[in-house]
């Protein structure tokens, strides 16, 4: 049991000298409390953290938090704790302090519960102390609205806004989704997307589509979905006849991309895939590079191009395949080039 340091009071008056010059020792006076001392330290205060919460510990909205902290210390060290500073708010947090452990528990985390937690174990003049940064997140908000921008031959494109609430957590990207008003079954045309523009190819001629976008974080999709108010309706080309006196419309043009390359994270091991938009007439030829070599031909990347998607696949990648991928497109009018960048990370 922690003993309290107490005051000692000194005597107000001292016996003479003794006969032999010494100083006398002072005399309790009756009834005077006894001086209280510390017990002697056996052994000083150490926390002992678990590896799992030397990171941030992540739970979701909801869920109980139950942290048991060992340490060390004798006689019984004194255990606190704070949040970002200050006590803990008692009608939220409990905490139960043992002979070699400390205790914290939340039983349905709330967001506000974030930040960081301190335990402090202190042996008179002697302390301890660990801290533990707790982040509590949920399921992102929709983004805030949803545009049809333009339809062109099978293709219509996209734009939306960034929900704003993400959770409190990283967005991991958008899912954007298509239907047509025949079935009206959603039917998913990207995941993980991290841009907030998009065109939607190879639609079928003579259907009509909605199309609607989730926000995506550790926790999962946003509830809801903001959904495009124009329905993009895709007609069947007018047939041009060549009458005479008439030029003919020349519809040639130079590569010009439509949607950017976007910069991606992606694991050791795991298939990845980019993906860009171009727009050429005459068709135009695709070549894909690394770090500004040609990467046509290597059975590491499967390349794809087709209604002006160009997509390319790392099979597994590995530490080296992270680097500045570029896809470029030629044709007699011209050619056009887009960045990013990859990074491949060991897995956790």
């Amino acid at each position: 049991m922690e003993a309290a340091a107490g005051s000692t009071r000194k005597g107000e008056e001292s016996s003479p000298a003794g006969a032999e010059g010494h100083p006398a020792s002072p005399q309790q006076e009756p009834g005077s409390p006894l001086p209280q001392l510390l017990p002697p330290v056996e052994e000083h205060p150490k926390i002992w953290l678990p590896r799992t919460l030397r990171q941030t510990y992540i739970r979701k909205v909801g869920d109980t938090v139950n942290l048991l902290i060992p340490f060390q210390g004798k006689p019984k060290p004194r255990a606190t704790w704070t949040h970002d500073g200050y006590a803990l708010d008692a009608s939220r947090v409990s905490v139960r302090n043992g002979e070699q452990d400390s205790i914290l528990f939340i039983r349905e985390a709330q967001r506000a519960d974030s930040g960081r937690y301190q335990l402090s174990v202190q042996l008179g003049e002697l302390e301890a102390t660990a801290t533990i940064d707790i982040l509590v997140i949920e399921r992102p908000g929709p983004p805030q609205s949803i545009k049809l921008v333009d339809v062109w031959g099978s293709n219509a494109t996209l734009e939306w806004t960034p929900p704003q609430d993400t959770g409190n957590a990283a967005l991991l990207g958008y899912t954007v989704q298509k239907a047509d008003t025949k079935s009206g079954l959603w039917f998913t045309v990207l995941e993980r997307y991290h841009r907030t523009s998009f065109t939607v190819s190879d639609l079928i001629v003579g259907n009509s589509y909605s199309f609607r976008v989730f926000a995506e974080n550790q926790c999962g999709l946003s509830e809801t979905a903001p959904i495009t108010a124009d329905l993009a309706h895709i007609q069947k080309a007018a047939t041009i006849s060549k009458t005479e006196g008439f030029a003919q419309r020349d519809f040639s043009e130079a590569p010009k991309f439509t949607q950017p390359l976007a910069d991606c994270t992606t694991v050791t091991g795991y298939d990845t895939q980019l993906f860009c938009c171009v727009r050429a007439s005459p068709k135009p030829k695709i070549i894909w590079l690394k770090n500004k070599m040609d990467i046509q031909g290597n059975p590491k990347y499967r390349a794809l191009s087709h209604l002006g998607i160009c997509s390319l696949e790392i099979r597994k990648p590995g530490p080296f395949d992270g680097g500045i991928y570029t896809c470029k497109a030629v044709n007699p009018l011209g050619e056009a080039s887009v960045d990013c960048r990859v990074d491949v990370k060991a897995p956790h």
